[in-house]
């Protein structure tokens, strides 16, 4: 998305439901770029969204001008410009939010993935149909994909089988958006996309050891090791399984590109199209840290999905999106943004 004022955003106020996480940080920072009219960030504190009449009281407040909602509704230093001719049409709802974690979160608490991520989902595209929001923008997982979909994933192919098991209860809550999605546009004619993105990296992310996902785990295990003078350097699982990434701004610009030009009914992958092994990945993360000991696999450790990579076909064609930032560009800014920032999130 252009750093340019669109016409577009300038008359849409948006729900960015997440809007305050790693993803949703940098949609809010693109969607200001962008010149939207009026951006509401529901925080968990304020707004469970688990909790059917917290979204209805989330979706009320939407409707009331700016200056008569609760100011922790808006981004830090956001002034949203007042709608005077605003209509329920001219709400978009972008929907980041997630209970979400690695492999090792996904074992210990299967339950609340998978209740969170569907009654989540569930209740706030039902509202916002029953509200009259002109547009649902929904985000699923790669993790909703079959065990052994053929690569690159196709999203023919979604229903071909079961999702790999340990982060299955996760992955099916998410595709049911895209159930209820399709639904509701078949029978309503309610205007809900939904989108797959790959696995996401880059500044900002999760560097919690217990909940982070591959690559802020390696990162922050990798300098951590080096300045302890270690000389080893444990991995899960054996290496072999691929997966692809994706920098978050890029995955930013996805999700606007498709709330501002898709309208369809079809799932569509945000990927990069750069498959590449654990194996590799650590050894890239090992060389552009500087940590000078070995990696040690730990094979009695899961390794998940054997292969994860997408086909990004669709994405161009729907609504003209390509990922820009080359992996190991990426890899470089996450590790400088860590470096600096890491005393403000590690205790």
């Amino acid at each position: 998305m252009s750093s340019e004022p669109s016409s577009f955003w300038a008359t849409k106020r948006v729900i960015v439901t997440g809007g305050a996480g790693f993803l949703g940080s940098f949609v809010v920072e693109k969607l200001i770029e962008g010149g939207a009219a009026d951006i509401l960030v529901p925080r968990k504190e304020h707004y469970d969204l688990t909790d059917r009449e917290a979204i209805r009281r989330l979706l009320d407040d939407a409707w009331l001008p700016p200056d008569r909602r609760p100011t922790h509704l808006h981004p830090q230093g956001f002034q949203p410009t007042l709608l005077p001719a605003f209509t329920p049409a001219d709400l978009l709802i972008i929907h980041l939010a997630a209970n979400v974690g690695g492999i090792g979160a996904n074992r210990e608490h299967p339950a609340e993935f998978f209740y969170d991520n569907l009654i989540m989902g569930v209740e706030l595209m039902h509202q916002a149909w029953k509200y009259g929001v002109g547009k649902f923008v929904a985000i699923g997982t790669v993790c909703a994909y079959p065990k052994f979909t053929p690569v690159p994933f196709r999203e023919d192919d979604l229903w071909n089988g079961y999702p790999e098991e340990t982060n299955a209860p996760y992955g099916l809550a998410k595709k049911m958006m895209l159930v209820q999605a399709q639904a509701y546009r078949q029978q309503y004619g309610f205007n809900a996309i939904f989108l797959l993105p790959v696995n996401l990296y880059g500044p900002r992310d999760n560097f919690d050891l217990k909940t982070s996902h591959v690559i802020p785990a390696l990162i922050r295990k990798a300098i951590e090791a080096q300045e302890r003078g270690e000389h080893e350097l444990p991995v899960w699982g054996d290496g072999s399984p691929t997966r692809e990434f994706l920098y978050v701004e890029d995955a930013a610009e996805g999700i606007l590109a498709a709330a501002e030009k898709y309208n369809g009914d079809q799932p569509v992958n945000l990927g990069s199209g750069y498959e590449i092994s654990i194996k590799d990945l650590a050894e890239m993360i090992v060389r552009l840290t500087g940590f000078q000991g070995r990696l040690v696999w730990q094979t009695d450790k899961p390794n998940g999905q054997p292969r994860r990579a997408l086909d990004v076909s669709r994405a161009r064609e729907y609504f003209g999106w390509s990922a820009r930032v080359p992996f190991e560009e990426g890899l470089i800014r996450t590790i400088e943004w860590f470096r600096k920032n890491r005393h403000q999130i590690v205790s």
